[in-house]
């Protein structure tokens, strides 16, 4: 069995929900490493979405960011961030989200991204299309690098070889395209770039989780994943 685009959303929204609850609350917050936080409403946001996929699609596997793999018995499997752009969240500031993706067989079928201090649901379903609300949406037709406006991301490791590539990357795009921003969460950069309002999405390391919705999202929406 396998789930609708719209029973995600649901998901996505109630998870949301969570974390709308706790924003400006955080009274606990664990580093995972030295600048990569966890809060009490990632966990509970996560626990959530996993107790309602262990409970009605047990067979199931789910990659989820804090408590990581649970396999399942067939091909298909789901893809968790439950606070994406938790730094932003302890912080209070308002740009985060919650993304969900479902795979079959290695096939990205389903996503749906949640911002819930804006009330926006990104969602796409595989060969049918990408949606901001009721809205399709679709990305920029922009072409020429110095009319871009660019997004990116950068590594928890400071000190690793990552980051400095990561650097030399915002740079050399923040000196060739219009501008380029940092907004801290992956999923919506991903987003920006499937609704139009954003033309690249580039990063040096990023996890499944983070973006397994988006680049549904952005694919549906007429754009091009690659690898560089």
């Amino acid at each position: 069995m396998s789930p609708t685009l719209d029973e995600m959303k649901t998901i996505a929204r109630e998870a949301g929900e969570i974390l709308r609850a706790g924003y400006g609350q955080v009274h606990q917050v664990e580093m995972k490493s030295l600048i990569d936080p966890v809060t009490e409403t990632d966990k509970r946001s996560e626990e959530f979405i996993v107790s309602y996929i262990k409970k009605h699609y047990p067979d199931h596997s789910i990659v989820a960011e804090e408590s990581g793999v649970h396999q399942g018995s067939n091909g298909s499997c789901w893809y968790i961030d439950p606070l994406d752009g938790t730094v932003n969240f302890s912080h209070g500031v308002p740009i985060f989200c919650v993304s969900i993706a479902y795979a079959e067989d290695g096939v990205m079928k389903l996503g749906a991204v949640y911002d819930p201090m804006l009330d926006e649901m990104f969602s796409a379903e595989k060969g049918k299309g990408a949606w901001l609300n009721d809205r399709r949406i679709q990305v920029t037709e922009i072409s020429d690098l110095i009319r871009s406006l660019t997004v990116t991301g950068f590594p928890y490791d400071q000190k690793s070889a990552e980051m400095q590539q990561a650097l030399d990357l915002y740079r050399r795009f923040s000196l060739q395209a219009q501008a380029c921003r940092r907004f801290g969460s992956a999923a919506l950069d991903c987003c920006y770039v499937a609704a139009g309002r954003m033309d690249i999405y580039f990063e040096i390391t990023v996890n499944s989780y983070d973006i397994a919705a988006g680049i549904l999202l952005v694919e549906e929406a007429g754009g091009i994943i690659s690898k560089y």
